[in-house]
This record gives C-alpha cells, structure tokens and sequence, in this order.
C-alpha cells in the first residue's frame, strides 16, 4: 500500500475518531473488500467473513480514537481488528459444536496482515521493533499486556487469571504502553 494510501486513511480514520459519518463510509468504501478478502481466508465462509468484518467495522468506529499511527499503518490496525473478530467467531463456531459444519482449519492457515512485499517489511520491522521494546518491560507487565492485548482480556480476567489486584494491572499495563511508546518513539526517532 502507498504512503498516500496510507495517508489517506489516517486522515479518515482521523475524522472517524471525532464520529465523522462521511469519513466512515468513506473508510469503508476504501478497505471493506479487501477485508472481507481476508475474513474470508480466515472462515472460508461468504457469511462468516460479511458478520467478522461488520462486526470489525463497528468496533473501528467505536475505538478510532485510540488507533495509533506510530505502532501500525492503518489497514494493518484495522486487519487486527478484522483478524480478531474473525477467531471470535472461529471460537464461538467451534463452542457452538459447528466444527464439521464449517471447515475452520487450525490457526496455520492465517494469512499475513500486509497485503505487498513492501507493506509486508514494514510490518516485519514494526513487529521487530515492537518485540525489541516488549523485552524491555518486565516479564508480568509484559505478560499482562500480552493477555490483555494478544488475547483481548479484561482487565480484571487479567487480574484474575494472573491472581493479582485489578489496580496493579491496570498500573502495569497503563506504565507498560507508556514505555513501549517511548521505546518505539526512539527507535523510529533513530
């Protein structure tokens, strides 16, 4: 994807986090099928990818505000999104007992976030970057942001799972980001 492109939906995204509606749409028109395309190599099911993308796209709309352009380009941020809806419903199918109705493969068969070999060195030296920084914070912050942000846990299913008060994880994790901002912010700086 171009730098323009990229530029393009920063600014969208942008307007998106101050409810812009014609920003949305645009957004929509200008990612929404290659989403889908990659939806769609995660479920392999026409529907199941129309229902992880729209539900991804409301939950843009809801956390625009936080996209930060220093950690991932926005197609990148928004393929996450994409992606993690997409293992929701991979993992309710599955709780659902619709595992031979509806072949969900393994996890293997996840397709990059990047769609062109420049977006994808991008994406391996952000990843590079962001790992190199990862190793900076302490290992139960680390793991802590990890479960929260990996694995979308609440804070308190983070307390919980780590048998720690929900304040000192939500301490860990707030010192946690702010170090891995400054890290990356230095390492781009460099």
């Amino acid at each position: 994807m171009s730098e323009e492109t990229n530029d393009q939906l920063y600014h969208l995204l942008a307007a998106v986090a101050l409810q812009d509606r014609k920003a949305f749409r645009a957004l929509y028109d200008a990612t929404s099928a290659k989403l889908f395309g990659f939806a769609l190599r995660v479920l392999h099911k026409d529907e199941l990818a129309e229902e992880a993308v729209q539900d991804a796209f409301v939950a843009i709309w809801h956390a625009a505000s936080s996209y930060q352009m220093h950690l991932s380009a926005p197609l990148t941020w928004m393929a996450t999104i994409v992606r993690n809806k997409a293992l929701d419903i991979r993992r309710r199918m599955r709780a659902d007992g619709a595992d031979g109705q509806v072949e969900l493969g393994d996890g293997d068969d996840l397709p990059d976030l990047a769609a062109g070999p420049l977006e994808q060195a991008q994406l391996s030296r952000d990843g590079r970057a962001l790992a190199l920084c990862m190793e900076t914070l302490a290992g139960r912050q680390r793991q802590a942001i990890g479960m929260a942000y990996l694995h979308e846990l609440s804070h308190s299913e983070v307390a919980g799972r780590l048998g720690l008060p929900i304040g000192t994880v939500k301490t860990w994790i707030r010192r946690g980001l702010d170090r891995l901002r400054e890290c990356l912010a230095k390492r781009e700086a460099a």
